[in-house]
């Protein structure tokens, strides 16, 4: 840019003192100098008014025009006091005429009614539902690997999602990688493992946890299928089915159960069902149809 050393240090300074903080606070930028007298008139008004409104998201600057040439002149003032309102790097009003209490009030009200600016200085969550909703489908779909890569992507934009790290860990059960489902629950801050987001991850987990070695499973299918009245043998089944993937198998099987001995073990093949429901999502479609073919067995 053509600047020699004293002039890229004073835009350095500007930029941590000024730019930066303005990215998602107001700031009132004043020009003053030692030898100014309406600067020291002016100087106790900005203070009072930036200190009553710095929980709204505004703070107070001030560059010494001594000290500062450089800056001053980019600026071009002229005379002094010179104050701006400055937002995001950029001045977006000249508040120098604004010299009593009242009139700065009314101002910065106008500019924050206006501007996104954020009290605190904390930078607004980006939003991310889109990719929330584009992981859902993912997962809809079968696609796990992509399904975590979406929810890693907004965990890293986004590190508190609880949504995210529930969406992740059912796509590491939904990719068989169970390990790194539990392990991923294991390391969460207690605040965040409270959330109920997790509670459908942990049961998606803990459902599929039952999964079969190879073999298991079409020996389960056969000795459920060779003895219909066994309900163990069926509840056995259906169990390891979901686990499996197999969901309309272990829906059909539980749902047969339901309806020939819905009280069989206090109602365990319905209580699987509801944590299958649950692990699947109330508002997915094959979920809700299978709820439908409950209630009608349940009351007709």
């Amino acid at each position: 840019m053509g600047l020699n050393i004293e002039e890229q240090k004073a835009v350095d300074r500007f930029r941590k003192d000024i730019v930066e903080p303005s990215m998602t606070q107001l700031v009132i930028l004043d020009f003053w100098a030692e030898w100014c007298g309406p600067c020291k008139a002016l100087a106790p008004v900005l203070d009072k008014v930036a200190a009553e409104y710095a929980d709204k998201g505004v703070v107070l600057a001030k560059i010494n025009v001594d000290e500062e040439q450089f800056i001053a002149s980019q600026f071009q003032v002229r005379s002094i006091p010179t104050v701006y309102a400055m937002f995001q790097g950029q001045p977006v009003a000249d508040l120098t005429q604004a010299r009593s209490e009242s009139q700065l009030k009314a101002t910065l009200d106008q500019l924050l009614s206006q501007l996104p600016v954020q009290p605190g200085g904390q930078p607004p969550k980006p939003d991310i539902t889109p990719l929330l909703a584009m992981g859902e489908e993912a997962l809809a779909q079968g696609d796990a690997e992509q399904a975590a890569g979406v929810y890693m992507q907004i965990l890293q934009a986004v590190p508190d999602s609880v949504e995210a790290v529930a969406g992740l860990v059912r796509s590491f059960v939904a990719g068989d990688r169970i390990a790194e489902a539990e392990q991923l629950l294991a390391s969460l801050e207690p605040e965040m493992a409270s959330d109920a987001h997790l509670d459908r991850a942990r049961k998606t987990l803990e459902l599929a946890k039952a999964k079969p070695e190879d073999g298991e499973l079409a020996a389960l299918r056969a000795a459920a299928q060779g003895n219909p009245a066994d309900m163990d043998a069926q509840f056995a089944f259906a169990s390891a089915a979901f686990a499996a993937g197999e969901r309309d198998a272990a829906a059909d099987t539980l749902l047969a159960m339901v309806a020939a001995d819905r009280t069989w073990n206090d109602g365990a093949a319905r209580t699987k069902l509801l944590e299958i429901f649950e692990a699947v999502g109330l508002e997915d479609p094959w979920a809700a149809a299978t709820r439908r073919r409950l209630s009608t067995i349940l009351f007709g």
